[in-house]
C-alpha cells in the first residue's frame, strides 16, 4: 500500500509525458482563434503618409502575414506567397516586424510583391498584440475580423492545399 500513491503519481506524470511527446511541437495554440483581429493603424511601407488598419478589411477574407527580411525562414516562403497572391485566390497583408524599411523596399522589389499592402511594426508592438512569436506566422481573418486560423513558421503548399485555403474557400462561402 506504501507504494501505491508513489506508483499513481509516477503514472500519472508518465501519461502527461507520453501525451506530450506525440503532440506536434510547431503547434501553438493561439488565444485569437475566434476572435476579433487586434486593431491597430500603421502607416504602409510603400508610402508612411498611408496607414492601413484591419478594419479596412472588413467584408473579405483575408491573409495576414508577418515577415521581416532578417528572417531566414521568410526568404524561403517567400516564393509560395507570390505565387498566392498571383492566383489571386486571397488578399495577403504584410506586416513588415521591426526591420529596416530600405532594406524591405528593396526585398520586395528583387523577390517579388505578394501583398495588397504592408504595415510597418517598426516598434513590435502590433507583432506582440497578435500574439507573435516568431517571423514568419501567418494568419487567416474572416469577413467579420475575426482571426480564424494561425500558421507559425513559413507557408507551405502544402499548408495552403492542406489547410489554409480550404479554410479560407469556407469563410468565404459563409454568409456575412
Amino acid at each position: 500500500m506504501r507504494f501505491a500513491l508513489p506508483l499513481l503519481v509516477f503514472l500519472l506524470i508518465g501519461g502527461f509525458l507520453y501525451t506530450g511527446l506525440n503532440r506536434d511541437p510547431r503547434y501553438v495554440p493561439s488565444p485569437l482563434i475566434g476572435k476579433p483581429a487586434p486593431e491597430f493603424t500603421l502607416p504602409t511601407l510603400a508610402d508612411a503618409s498611408q496607414t492601413f488598419s484591419p478594419s479596412q478589411m472588413v467584408g473579405k477574407v483575408w491573409l495576414f502575414n508577418i515577415w521581416g527580411t532578417w528572417c531566414v525562414a521568410c526568404r524561403a516562403e517567400h516564393p509560395v506567397l507570390v505565387q498566392l497572391a498571383q492566383s489571386g485566390q486571397v488578399d495577403i497583408v504584410g506586416l513588415n516586424y521591426k526591420d529596416d524599411k530600405s532594406s524591405a523596399i528593396t526585398w520586395l522589389q528583387e523577390l517579388g510583391d505578394p501583398y495588397i499592402t504592408t504595415a510597418v511594426d517598426a516598434d513590435g508592438r502590433t507583432g506582440i498584440d497578435w500574439g507573435f512569436y516568431g517571423a514568419p506566422e501567418t494568419f487567416v481573418v474572416d469577413k467579420k475580423g475575426l482571426v480564424r486560423h494561425k500558421h507559425i513558421g513559413p507557408v507551405s503548399p502544402k499548408d495552403l492545399s492542406n489547410t489554409i485555403l480550404p479554410l479560407v474557400a469556407e469563410l468565404r462561402a459563409e454568409a456575412g
